[in-house]
């Protein structure tokens, strides 16, 4: 992670990886060889999270997490189940790094005196240019 993130490490035990066949084409070793990864991650229940954190994951609004609150990653991008069990690893670690960084409140601001009358000296402009094409006799 960047800047002074703090190190997060998810045990082993709190992830649920189930190896089940791929979609898609590949020929017979699609067929035969259980290479897609699904992995689970309880956010909710997960002892090892922050509760800001927990916080921040369970407001994101990410199809991928269930009304549980449980992390479902789905990885058969490769063909080989330890690169897919890696590939789904890399993405829960990247899920989890939008949640440590707590967004910068938004301060309030106002806009100068010289800034509000720029802007309604511009609109007065506009009116009367507007107000002289009215006028005008065009025949």
């Amino acid at each position: 992670m960047a800047d002074n993130a703090p190190e997060l490490t998810i045990p082993d035990e709190e992830l649920v990886e189930r190896f089940v066949r791929s979609s898609g084409p590949g020929g017979q070793n699609v067929n035969k060889v259980a290479t897609a990864v699904e992995l689970r991650f309880d956010i909710a229940n997960s002892p090892t999270l922050p509760e800001p954190v927990r916080a921040r994951l369970l407001a994101k609004r990410d199809r991928r997490v269930t009304d549980e609150g449980v992390l479902v990653l789905s990885a058969q991008r490769f063909r080989t189940q330890d690169r897919n069990r890696e590939d789904a690893r890399e993405r829960l670690q990247a899920f989890i790094a939008t949640g440590l960084h707590a967004p910068k409140p938004r301060i309030a601001t106002k806009p100068s005196r010289a800034a509000k009358k720029r802007r309604l000296d511009d609109k007065r402009g506009r009116s009367t240019i507007k107000r002289d094409r009215a006028k005008r006799d065009w025949d």
